[in-house]
């Protein structure tokens, strides 16, 4: 078979190659409501040129997707989203972000196997949209931590009138996030991993 006409394939950037010293990986997921920052947290943190599935939204939506609050939202992922960090020299994550909407949620199956832990970002405005999320997460057993979004307008709350709302155990971390800011979500995964760390431990001496 002739080839010669072909067009060359490119192989990955040399910036999203994977570290050399890397040494561990783990699958971290992203989730929350519709509208609080996923896909902002995964771009800004993601030392790789992320990947986004972003549709502008449709009139399917319409009487389906909870809008309140977000009612200048012209995009939604459909899949998922895709990035990568390393929190050191040896250490990296890889992140997956969920969609939001309850009709994107059967995607949620896959995007969780493997996953060691998970970042639940949280809207102050719309806590209600996080209720359904956090006991998805408690079903599955998957360890995860709460991350409150900044929003310019968004009421700000005692952290145990937040874990009331919730109903969230002593032991889940509650952190503040900008998801717009790479430092204030890269804090939030070493907060989760050090969660998780802790979490090891115990099971180690139990």
């Amino acid at each position: 078979m002739d080839f010669k006409g072909s067009e060359t394939v490119a192989g990955p950037r040399s910036e999203d190659a994977l570290p050399e010293t890397a040494t561990a990986a783990v699958k971290v997921v992203v989730v929350g409501g519709f509208g609080v920052g996923k896909t902002t947290l995964v771009g800004s943190v993601s030392e790789i040129r992320p990947l986004t599935t972003e549709e502008t939204m449709t009139q399917a939506g319409v009487g389906v997707d909870d809008t309140v609050g977000v009612e200048r939202k012209t995009s939604t992922t459909v899949a998922m989203d895709f990035g990568r960090i390393s929190l050191n020299e040896e250490l990296v994550l890889y992140l997956f972000g969920t969609p939001g909407q309850q009709r994107f949620w059967f995607l949620w199956n896959g995007l969780f196997d493997g996953a060691l832990g998970a970042v639940v970002l949280i809207d102050t405005r719309r806590l209600e949209v996080s209720f359904d999320v956090i006991g998805r997460l408690e079903e599955r057993g998957v360890p995860f931590l709460v991350a409150v979004n900044s929003f310019p307008d968004a009421p700000g709350y005692p952290l145990d009138e937040l874990r009331a709302a919730l109903d969230l155990p002593g032991s889940v971390p509650i952190v503040a996030c900008d998801a717009r800011d790479r430092a204030s979500s890269r804090d939030v995964l070493i907060s989760l991993m050090r969660y998780l760390h802790s979490l090891a431990a115990t099971r180690e001496v139990s």
